[in-house]
């Protein structure tokens, strides 16, 4: 296990984004209705409106161009909504699990990758996914349906800086795993129990220096094939899953 330090603890951004924001897509706005965000208000086209899921919403009729109009995007699906601010979550509280399981992002800022790193760590059952409050993408609309909805089920934290959080997570009894198809661990040798945070780089260039001298260990998935690298929301999958599958195999 992790040694015991001095690191400082990580940081989290103290207060959520102001004002409301306004989601769009039937998995984003569905996920919205069952998550804690107050929903004030739904407008679906007369098809999409007639989702079983919307029966005891307060759906307001809309064209397919006034749903577009207020949500700005044409990825509507015929729906949108008017939600409370994403609150984000304390890195610290995070750590606090015993059996905790964390994906840490070093500055993805594709919304789409976090999007669906996001449905992949909520679905494989993580504690919750760290970003930096800097130079990354954040809990956006888009990031919304990117996940299907999975940040509404989802613990985010952001933190000042990413290296300091990984020393932090080791104070905490963590082992940090960094990704880095250079690594000579491979993703199946290292033992996945207790408190886990498993770190990704961003896309392009991978880890930052000193995020992945952080890292307690660097791990790397086999490429058989003729292309250099997965997408960073793959391999972030294909990581997770793993580490889920040992978890459960040691009981």
């Amino acid at each position: 296990m992790p040694a015991s330090g001095s690191s400082p603890r990580p940081r989290a951004r103290s207060a959520p984004p102001a004002g409301p924001m306004i989601l769009y897509g039937r998995n984003a706005v569905h996920e919205a209705l069952r998550g804690p965000r107050a929903v004030s208000a739904v407008w679906a086209t007369e098809r999409a409106a007639r989702e079983p899921w919307l029966r005891d919403a307060a759906v307001r009729t809309a064209s397919s161009e006034e749903v577009e109009r207020r949500c700005g995007s044409p990825d509507h699906q015929g729906i949108c909504a008017e939600v409370a601010a994403y609150r984000y979550a304390d890195a610290a509280e995070l750590l606090a699990a015993s059996d905790a399981l964390i994906v840490a992002l070093d500055e993805i800022q594709d919304p789409q990758n976090l999007g669906a790193i996001c449905r992949t760590a909520e679905c494989a059952g993580a504690t919750g996914v760290v970003i930096p409050e800097r130079r990354s993408a954040e809990v956006t609309p888009a990031v919304c349906k990117a996940s299907a909805g999975a940040v509404e089920h989802l613990a985010i934290a952001r933190v000042r800086n990413l290296a300091d959080f990984l020393l932090a997570a080791r104070d905490a009894g963590a082992w940090s795993y960094g990704a880095d198809g250079d690594a000579r661990t491979g993703y199946a040798q290292p033992d996945y129990r207790g408190k886990v945070v498993l770190v990704m780089g961003s896309e392009g260039r991978g880890l930052r220096p000193r995020v992945a001298r952080s890292c307690d260990e660097l791990i790397a998935l086999p490429l058989r094939g003729r292309i250099g690298s997965l997408n960073v929301s793959a391999a972030a999958a294909a990581l997770l899953y793993e580490i889920t599958r040992h978890r459960d195999l040691a009981g």
